[in-house]
């Protein structure tokens, strides 16, 4: 049996019973800080915008206020991680450790260290994603509250290892791809005992959450023009590109964290030097830095940019997500990988258009929306290995699925190519290094 457990504490009705009221209250805790933690990223984002158009009207030295702003956002959330050591970076590789019995449940000082040092770090503007950090939230308030009920350890892990999922449905207001998430990448599973928390949990923590933030889609997307089914060729091919970019994006991640871990420049000063380069980014384009949303959303929307713009946004988030990864800051990889995904799908697109003209125009249509919503799908399968969450979380969050057997098919190209390059999935990866970093007993 998982997790040590002689026998099944489960096997009980009354166990049962309440192993359910606690998974409850567990949700309800998941959806108010999943929920606030959105809330309060949102507000950063919008006070770290007012903060650099003001900086634009100084005289002279007006630059220095971003750069200063985001060098203090990362050296504070370092200081947080180090505070609790696994609050730093995504947190779902810390979940699948302890799901494969590699890891010990965390302490709870996991929550305030991710809560306050995500919202500092990420709201400052650093290149990272806020559902890593809603994952390993969900999870903590799981064994938490499970140690509350005096429930065994059998039954905190499980609740630690299956109620994450809650915690990315509230993240991104996707049940469904939360849920998906568990099944796909965490457990690897789908056991009876796991679907039952995840259709009990995930459903109430997004419900809650409704109270603090909204009930809307991510992303507003311009209704794209279908294309025809005789198209998916192209759609495959560009899932075939894609997978070595994912492939590399993956390397950048852990080349940087390996440069991380043998740099002898102390941990906080080297990620106050980060964050003073994502701050110069800041100064000079606000679209270059944060999660992504912004660029992602200006994409989906319609907006216009011509081909060496979306190569320049291209450049430099391939390299500012990893760079701010290896800060060891709290932040996920999920919304900076969307974000060049979605870049890269309108940069192909322009590609074709140049070299296709009116030919390709007939087979794909003039908009770019369809490769960047099936760009966001690839890059996330090329990089993580998790083609049905991708396909489902990119559904939910633009409430798009006229796309879904585009979606399929350029996700089939990337997982293929990925796989044929032997590539390990980037958080096998990441969960390797923490595994290899922990302290000896």
């Amino acid at each position: 049996m998982k997790f040590g457990a002689e026998y099944d504490p489960l096997a009980g009705r009354r166990a049962q019973l309440i192993f359910v009221f606690a998974s409850v209250i567990a949700a309800i805790g998941i959806g108010l800080v999943g929920g606030a933690f959105r809330w309060c990223l949102e507000q950063a984002a919008i006070l770290r915008l007012l903060i650099v158009g003001w900086s634009y009207g100084l005289p002279g030295g007006g630059w220095f206020i971003p750069v200063l702003l985001v060098a203090c956002g990362a050296a504070l959330g370092q200081v947080f991680a180090r505070l609790s050591p696994r609050a730093s970076g995504s947190g779902i590789q810390d979940v699948e450790a302890v799901w494969r019995e590699e890891e010990e449940l965390p302490g709870p000082s996991v929550l305030p260290s991710r809560f306050i040092g995500g919202v500092i770090a990420i709201g400052s503007g650093m290149v990272m994603g806020r559902e890593g950090p809603s994952v390993h939230l969900g999870s903590t308030i799981g064994a938490e509250v499970g140690r509350w009920f005096g429930l065994s350890d059998y039954e905190r892990k499980l609740l630690y290892t299956t109620v994450g999922g809650a915690g990315l449905a509230v993240a991104f207001n996707a049940p469904l791809g939360g849920a998906m998430f568990t099944i796909e990448e965490v457990t690897k599973s789908f056991r009876t005992r796991v679907v039952l928390i995840m259709l009990l949990t995930t459903p109430i923590a997004v419900g809650v959450s409704r109270f603090i933030e909204p009930n809307r889609p991510e992303f507003l997307v311009t209704a794209p023009v279908t294309p025809e089914l005789s198209a998916i060729w192209v759609f495959l091919l560009f899932g075939l590109f894609t997978g070595p970019l994912g492939v590399l994006y993956n390397a950048m991640v852990t080349r940087l964290l390996q440069w991380a871990d043998h740099s002898r420049i102390p941990p906080t000063a080297r990620a106050t030097l980060i964050g003073a380069a994502i701050g110069l980014l800041l100064w000079l384009n606000p679209l270059t830095v944060g999660g992504g949303d912004a660029i992602t959303q200006l994409i989906l929307g319609g907006g216009q940019f011509t081909v060496l713009a979306l190569l320049g946004y291209l450049a430099v988030r391939f390299i500012a997500g990893p760079l701010s990864y290896a800060a060891g800051t709290p932040g996920g990889l999920f919304a900076p990988l969307l974000a060049v995904g979605a870049i890269w799908g309108a940069l192909f697109h322009g590609a074709l258009m140049a070299f296709g003209g009116d030919w390709m125009v007939g087979q794909v249509g003039s908009s770019p929306v369809p490769f960047a919503l099936v760009g966001m799908v690839a890059f996330f399968t090329a990089s993580i290995r998790a083609p049905l969450t991708g396909v489902v979380l990119i559904i939910e969050m633009t409430s798009t699925a006229a796309l879904t057997t585009m979606m399929f098919a350029g996700a089939a190209g990337a997982l293929f190519a990925a796989s044929m390059l032997g590539a390990v999935p980037i958080y096998d990866s990441l969960r390797e290094r923490m595994l290899a970093r922990r302290p000896t007993q």
